[in-house]
């Protein structure tokens, strides 16, 4: 099975392909940060993350999408434009005819280190070592870590969508 997960968001979005098979652990096939530049607007940049999640799944065939739920931070416009973006993203992996399921923050943390309070080193660590990474550059930011826990985190909840 095959899952495409996203850390959402519109000037930095993390997006990871996950793979798991009946005989290995979970393989990483592609990740990335996907970035778009502020000088844009946002509508622009909405666009072109449309673009590339689409080049992502018609590359991909994912069966499903795992995607974070929004956290709500103190900035609320920042909250719904991120919110936006994942409404964009749901619409097109819905349109692709995959099976989204969403996930917290805290369930993501848990389902990866079984403490929902880890920190961002801790994540990054057992992501190292729950995966085989099959990528010639190692990820670079916290957003392609993330999106990588997610879809992670999907298997660790869906033990039986494989």
């Amino acid at each position: 099975m095959i899952v495409l997960a996203i850390d959402p968001g519109y000037e930095r979005l993390g997006i990871a392909i996950v793979e798991k098979t009946h005989t290995s652990k979970e393989t990483v096939l592609f990740s990335e940060c996907f970035r778009t530049s502020p000088k844009l607007d946002f509508y622009e940049r909405m666009l072109l993350i449309g673009i590339r999640i689409s080049e992502v799944i018609e590359e991909y065939s994912p069966n499903a999408l795992s995607i974070e739920n929004l956290f709500i931070s103190n900035n609320q416009k920042t909250a719904m434009r991120v919110s936006e973006v994942r409404g964009a993203i749901i619409y097109l992996a819905k349109k692709s005819g995959l099976h989204i399921y969403e996930l917290t923050p805290l369930q993501i943390k848990s389902a990866i280190t079984g403490n929902g309070k880890s920190s961002k080193n801790e994540m990054i660590k057992m992501v190292g070592l729950l995966t085989k990474n099959t990528l010639k550059n190692k990820p670079a930011l916290d957003d392609e870590f993330d999106a990588i826990a997610i879809g992670l985190a999907y298997f660790a909840y869906n033990k039986l969508g494989v």
